[in-house]
């Protein structure tokens, strides 16, 4: 088992994210294969001193639906800094840029965020 740390501080979310996503798939490795899910640890540090702009902390949003009429709830960045924590936000952003099938959970579980 390999072990990576990315240190979030003074970088971009996006960058960091990248950074993760490639590394929880095992893209970096000689035994690369998009049907399996690599032994690998990836731990984001830091993420509190990432570089977010204030104008996109009240502008930028996240939604999600219930699947109930009405049922769609949006948050801003700032809403959800204050209820999760600025690791939400990286773990959210690792999320969306994994491949959407049945090894996304697996490759998130490997995934380790500290403020």
């Amino acid at each position: 088992m390999t072990k990576h740390v990315i240190d979030a501080q003074n970088k971009k979310i996006g960058r960091v994210a990248t950074e993760a996503a490639v590394l929880l798939m095992g893209k970096n490795l000689l035994t690369f294969a998009r049907n399996t899910v690599p032994d690998v640890k990836v731990e984001i540090k830091n993420t509190s001193k990432a570089l977010i702009d204030e104008k996109k902390k009240l502008q930028k949003t996240y939604s999600r639906y219930s699947g109930y009429p009405g049922g769609l709830k949006k948050l801003t960045m700032a809403e959800i800094i204050a209820k999760k924590g600025y690791g939400q936000l990286f773990r959210e952003a690792v999320s969306g840029m994994l491949p959407k099938n049945k090894l996304r959970q697996k490759m998130m579980n490997n995934l380790i965020v500290n403020e």
